[in-house]
């Protein structure tokens, strides 16, 4: 058992999928990095506020002792809107990588096809003819 799961986690596809994998993760951070300092503070602008602190409060909170707000229900759209940006631009770069790994494959030639051979019906009647000889 334990030969065969050395031989599946070391087939090229498994390798190629955590290396993907792996890869895609820090491109991740570099893309919410993008977004959060340099995206958002310019979409920021047009708001006048932080774009990810961005909210729709349905329901106000209070202060307590420390000045923090307790009780308040708000929706974060802000935020939410900053990860699909992520998201699509994830998306996009990815779709790009993929789109240029299959150009760099060479595309597969149509195999020749084989000579045909005689039909079940003529090598049924050549038998017949070659035993109808033989009698």
């Amino acid at each position: 058992m334990l030969k065969e799961f050395k031989d599946f986690a070391m087939k090229g596809n498994l390798v190629d999928i955590a290396v993907g994998f792996v890869m895609g993760a820090a491109f991740k951070q570099v893309v919410t990095s993008f977004t959060g300092g340099i995206v958002s503070p310019l979409i920021g602008l047009i708001f006048n506020a932080d774009f990810k602190d961005l909210k729709w409060i349905v329901k106000e909170g209070v202060a307590d002792d420390a000045g923090k707000m307790v009780g308040e229900v708000a929706v974060l759209y802000g935020d939410f809107i900053t990860n699909i940006i992520d998201f699509i631009i994830v998306a996009f770069v990815m779709f790009l990588i993929v789109k240029g790994v299959n150009s760099t494959k060479k595309k597969e030639e149509p195999k020749p096809e084989a000579p045909k051979g005689p039909s079940q019906e003529d090598l049924l009647a050549e038998i017949r003819d070659l035993l109808a000889k033989n009698k």
